[in-house]
């Protein structure tokens, strides 16, 4: 299958911009990759890239092309996983693009738990907000996503939706902790406040609800890490947002307070994948482990059937 070798080399010099580059990840010699690129420019009767003083970009042609690349690549995956699971294997690898808030705990537990029925698998997991997602799977670079409030679009099948609430996280010592109860949103505004940025579901969330209030929240901090912004409930005692399952893994030195206001939304946290597409069959299973698990962990209410794996 050397030639499936080759068109390998086109993905990753579309990936990396530079044939330089590509060649270090691929581990082979530049000119190697630059001869297979001129003969499927030769071979196709047109450039696949631009060559520019500061690397290669797709032509309009080269677009199409390594769009047949990447479906290819995902139909070989699904053939070598229906071909290892005839064999009785499981072997595989799952490919997921999931959101901040799953990363600390429930991701990890829920594929180490995967891997005790299915010790043959690995995983590549990505961390990314609701347009990275979108983007991985369009892209072929993920086969499922778990994202918090995916907007809904019809190139994606979404397996299953559940319920989350977005809620205030705080570190233990603070005001707003001392009682159990629920804290309304205008208490927030006697603190410091930190945000995720605005990308995030739970961030826009937030603000669509304030948009219709007077009540304003302004953020003395925002970033793109949730880590930097669990730091900042340790050392600044401020106030920030986390959507319920991601809260309740944030160990003992922070605690979660749900939101009182009345008729304050939920969110849903989407499992999904390219509509369309067929999965391997080990991403299948791994999806029906998620639609399994979820349903049974705080904060997670099944509001949408899924669909039969």
């Amino acid at each position: 299958m050397n030639h499936l070798r080759f068109l390998r080399y086109v993905d990753e010099v579309a990936r990396c911009g530079s044939i330089r580059q590509a060649a270090e990840r691929l581990h082979v010699a530049a000119s190697a990759v630059n001869r297979r690129l001129l003969d499927i420019e030769e071979e196709l009767g047109t450039p696949i890239f631009e060559r520019l003083p500061r690397g290669m970009r797709l032509t309009s042609a080269g677009e199409r092309f390594i769009l047949y690349i990447r479906q290819r690549n995902a139909a070989l995956d699904q053939v070598r996983s229906e071909i290892e699971d005839l064999k009785g294997l499981r072997r595989g690898q799952v490919r997921v693009i999931a959101s901040q808030a799953l990363a600390p705990v429930f991701l990890p537990e829920a594929i180490a738990a995967f891997r005790r029925s299915h010790p043959l698998v690995d995983f590549d997991v990505r961390i990314g907000d609701r347009k990275q997602a979108l983007e991985a799977l369009r892209n072929y670079d993920s086969d499922l996503t778990l994202t918090f409030n995916l907007e809904p679009t019809p190139e994606v099948t979404r397996l299953a939706e559940f319920e989350q609430k977005l809620v205030i996280m705080m570190h233990r010592d603070h005001p707003l902790a001392r009682d159990a109860g629920p804290v309304r949103l205008r208490r927030c505004a006697d603190y410091p406040i930190v945000m995720p940025d605005r990308d995030t579901g739970g961030r826009q969330l937030l603000e669509r609800y304030l948009s219709r209030s007077s009540l304003r929240l302004q953020p003395v901090t925002q970033s793109n890490s949730f880590e930097f912004l669990r730091g900042c409930l340790i050392h600044d005692h401020a106030l920030s947002f986390q959507i319920e399952l991601g809260a309740v893994s944030d160990g003992e030195q922070l605690v979660y307070r749900e939101i009182e206001d009345r008729g304050f939304p939920k969110g849903q946290l989407v499992l999904a994948h390219l509509r369309d597409r067929a999965l391997p069959v080990i991403a299948s299973a791994f999806a029906r482990h998620l639609e399994l698990r979820l349903p049974g962990l705080p904060g997670a209410e099944t509001t949408h059937d899924a669909t039969d794996l």
